[in-house]
């Protein structure tokens, strides 16, 4: 119970220190989120050589994830167009460069060790970014004596954005929030939201990557960032 009770003051401690760069109209259906990134956990690689920030580019129900090192331009993106029914997975190590064509409503490939997660929805409010956001708090089926706490908002313009990763049952955009890769666990905060022209080519399946299996791309995930 002691815990618990750290976990959500330090969670609030967060939240409520966090410091945002907001540009534009609050409302927006086009633009761009960045978000800080922290790890905690055993890494495969020194810190240094792993993504430092997470960026969110979304037009509409299209989004792009992009994990990116500054280091050989390699890392992890996400891709989700429905139109074009793109559900794409790319990995990227230096000249290696493969993706995972998922199908729609699949989660998105590295999140095994968060299978039969909990979620519970709670009334906690706190305000990211100046905007009103609301709490769920998460349990991990590998520790159910540890919880998590992500916050999200309906007040920006993104559809179903949680639709292919393991926060489906959130209708909203994360602000604050966690994923677990392998035994690591990687801790995301925005910390910029503006609004932005997207040109539609940003959403179309890259070139010049192989495709490979879910399970040959979770391998390469994994092997990134946790031991």
């Amino acid at each position: 119970m002691r815990f618990r009770f750290v976990l959500f003051i330090a969670a609030l401690s967060a939240v409520a220190g966090c410091s945002c760069d907001r540009k534009g109209p609050k409302y927006i259906e086009e633009g761009e989120i960045h978000y800080t990134l922290n790890y905690l956990g055993p890494l495969a690689v020194p810190v240094e050589f792993l993504p430092k920030n997470l960026t969110v580019t979304f037009k509409g129900d299209k989004i792009l994830f992009e994990l990116i090192s500054p280091y050989g331009k390699s890392g992890i993106t996400n891709l989700a167009n429905p139109e074009e029914g793109i559900y794409d997975t790319y990995y990227t190590f230096f000249s290696r460069k493969y993706y995972y064509a998922a199908k729609e409503n699949e989660v998105f490939p590295g999140f095994s060790s968060m299978d039969g997660m909990i979620l519970s929805k709670t009334e906690k409010t706190a305000i990211i970014c100046g905007y009103n956001c609301q709490n769920a708090e998460i349990k991990l089926a590998s520790d159910t004596s540890k919880v998590y706490n992500v916050w999200y908002t309906d007040e920006i313009g993104i559809k179903n954005s949680n639709s292919s990763n393991p926060f489906s049952q959130i209708d909203g955009v994360l602000l604050s929030f966690f994923f677990k890769l392998g035994t690591t666990e990687l801790f995301f905060e925005a910390d910029a939201i503006y609004k932005k022209d997207v040109p539609d080519k940003t959403f179309e399946r890259r070139k010049s990557f192989k495709r490979v299996s879910k399970d040959d791309i979770n391998k390469f995930i994994t092997a990134m960032i946790s031991f």
